[in-house]
């Protein structure tokens, strides 16, 4: 059985995810797309703990919802929702693998191509 916290937190956000796609402007089909993806992204950081979790799905959910626009023009889906899903899902798993990279970026290396004229 699950703790009385827990449902609550899940009751609090499925209300909120529903408040949300009343409000004029909003588009619920990205609403709840991207809470989706953000979730799953959520549930399956592993490595992670509880509160960078929880900060991976908001970052998720808000990304997921702004780039839905974004990914239906470049994927030519015509649902938000899905659009807002794959956003969603993928935003941090992009985001993390770019600043792992440019930790290990060479400055040396961009300095002297920069002083060479980029070529």
């Amino acid at each position: 059985m699950a703790e009385p916290t827990t449902t609550s937190g899940i009751a609090l956000v499925a209300t909120g995810v529903s408040i949300a796609t009343l409000i004029p402007g909003i588009d619920g089909n990205a609403v709840i797309g991207a809470f989706a993806g953000a979730a799953l992204m959520a549930l399956h950081s592993r490595d992670v703990s509880m509160p960078a979790r929880i900060l991976y799905l908001a970052i998720s959910w808000i990304m997921g919802y702004l780039s839905a626009p974004l990914v239906m023009r470049q994927t030519h889906l015509q649902e938000s929702g899905v659009a807002a899903f794959l956003a969603a899902a993928l935003v941090i798993v992009l985001t993390v693998r770019l600043i792992d990279r440019a930790k290990t970026i060479d400055i040396t290396q961009i300095t002297s191509w920069w002083r060479r004229g980029g070529s």
